[in-house]
């Protein structure tokens, strides 16, 4: 396949094909990579998309993921704690406001938040608004329409809910909801005129057709942000054992979810401090977003190394 006529056909408003998709699995990396750089360029311009995240409410979930700490099928050591307050949150996004983060994203462990919760995380949003420029995100699981009012109403700018994989391979990662759950939720956000984030989890046994068949289930859909997330297994998960993805396979997933969905910004999360060069080779390989600091249940990348890093490969961040 000729990567370079690809990426003109891609700029001149032409959709990739699941089959050609597929041929990039076996094209060169560094020509993939500058095909996928200069879709970046071309799409969205030299903008880089940092947040930083907050465990708002943590402990075990009933949901049965298997690839996460505090699922109902680990048995590691996971801290539990009710939703933060305001003073708590508004305390934390202060940290990362004016130093070029753009986002902070409270996140909740379970299925879904009752309605004082909700409540909550609501004066929590309108508090991180009052006192920082930061956008607000929220990672709340299978909210509902009338939530997602009352947030949005409270200042909310997007809504993460990973899709995670294929529709086909999720089955093999959850049994207590469903991609359709998942995909309802992530229509509603649109509906209700939010931004989207949604994204999933690599080197969890899935293919290289999973991989894409996912990125294809997301062009339905077209979130604004897709998290790219590492498998970092966890002691006391059922994925305890598996081996962690090489940094070629991450730089090839990357790049060709960027053919896939070339105007959405593409966020390594997860997995990155491992890297020797702190995943900077994905920045300049599709990816132009990512999660500063640590994640919820794995250590991620400084924040100071991230924005100096990331100013020196030439990108805009926020003000």
């Amino acid at each position: 396949m000729e990567i370079k006529e690809l990426t003109k056909r891609i700029i001149a408003g032409e959709n990739i094909t699941k089959e050609e998709a597929l041929e990039l699995v076996d094209a060169p990396l560094e020509e993939l990579c500058a095909g996928a750089d200069e879709l970046r360029k071309h799409f969205n311009g030299d903008e880089f998309d940092m947040c930083a995240i907050l465990s708002v409410k943590g402990g075990r979930c009933s949901e049965n993921c298997k690839f996460c700490a505090q699922s109902s099928c680990s048995s590691a050591n996971v801290e539990s704690f009710a939703v933060r307050d305001a003073d708590y949150v508004s305390a934390d996004a202060k940290k990362y406001d004016g130093i070029g983060v753009a986002r902070y994203c409270q996140v909740s462990s379970g299925r879904r938040l009752n309605k004082a919760e909700i409540n909550q995380i609501a004066e929590n949003i309108r508090r991180i608004v009052k006192d920082t420029g930061l956008k607000p995100c929220v990672s709340l699981g299978l909210i509902d329409k009338e939530d997602l009012q009352l947030l949005k109403e409270a200042g909310l700018q997007r809504v993460h809910n990973n899709i995670e994989s294929s529709p086909e391979f999720f089955k093999n990662l959850c049994s207590t909801h469903t991609t359709d759950d998942k995909i309802a939720v992530m229509k509603m956000v649109h509906e209700a005129g939010l931004e989207l984030c949604s994204g999933g989890v690599f080197g969890v046994g899935e293919s290289w057709e999973d991989r894409i068949d996912m990125a294809f289930a997301l062009t339905d859909i077209q979130p604004e942000s897709i998290p790219i997330n590492m498998l970092k297994p966890i002691k006391g998960t059922p994925m305890e054992d598996r081996d962690m993805l090489s940094e070629e396979e991450l730089r090839r997933i990357i790049a060709i979810f960027k053919f896939i969905l070339p105007k959405s910004f593409i966020r390594f999360a997860a997995g990155r401090d491992v890297l020797e060069d702190s995943g900077m080779k994905c920045f300049t390989g599709g990816a132009n977003a990512t999660i500063t600091g640590n994640m919820l249940t794995v250590k991620g990348v400084s924040m100071k190394e991230d924005l100096k890093n990331i100013r020196e490969l030439g990108y805009r961040l926020a003000e």
